[in-house]
């Protein structure tokens, strides 16, 4: 059964990858084969990003809390501050991540909470933990209870994997393919 997914190739007969970018990105889309169409969304995290106010997380994938958020990075983030860990992982771009121990990190966010929590400047006490440089494909863990904000000189793509907190933005709606797309 043909399925239509004929690989790209250079000159040499290799197989090309393509990468995706808040510049330049393909839309793509579900191909349902055997099943019914309701079962399935589709979103792409690019347009979701490049669609995005800079730091805004929008909920791309959920599994019950659990949640990956595309985010555009650009220019400073407030600061953020979760009770557990998170992930975050360049997409495109280069993006800063800065690291503070707060002196009083329940203040922050409250301990039996999910997801990440803003935080006011004023909050923020304690000491330096350092600087991670994420370029594409970069992970960081911002550790748990601990303060974290965001830099990136270009636009950037980025995504969060988290559990849904208060910043979680759900757009389904508007963000997914369904059968009618």
């Amino acid at each position: 059964m043909d399925l239509g997914l004929t690989p790209e190739r250079n000159e040499a007969g290799m197989i090309i990858t393509k990468f995706g970018s808040l510049r330049d990105y393909e839309k793509g889309g579900v191909e349902i084969i055997d099943d019914d169409p309701r079962n399935y969304v589709f979103s792409n995290l690019f347009e979701v990003a490049s669609q995005a106010t800079p730091y805004e997380r929008v909920a791309i994938g959920k599994n019950f809390e659990y949640v990956i958020e595309a985010a555009r990075a650009e220019g400073t983030s407030p600061w953020f501050s979760c009770a557990h860990d998170e992930f975050a992982l360049s997409m495109d771009g280069r993006i800063e991540v800065h690291l503070l121990k707060p002196d009083d990190p329940g203040q922050l966010a409250p301990p039996e909470s999910s997801g990440a929590h803003r935080v006011d400047d004023d909050m923020l006490a304690g000491r330096k933990m350092g600087r991670i440089v994420l370029d594409r494909g970069h992970m960081a863990l911002l550790p748990a209870n601990s303060a974290y904000r965001f830099h990136a000189d270009e636009p950037a793509a980025m995504i969060f994997q988290s559990v849904q907190g208060p910043l979680t933005i759900e757009k389904w709606a508007d963000i997914c393919q369904t059968n009618a797309d």
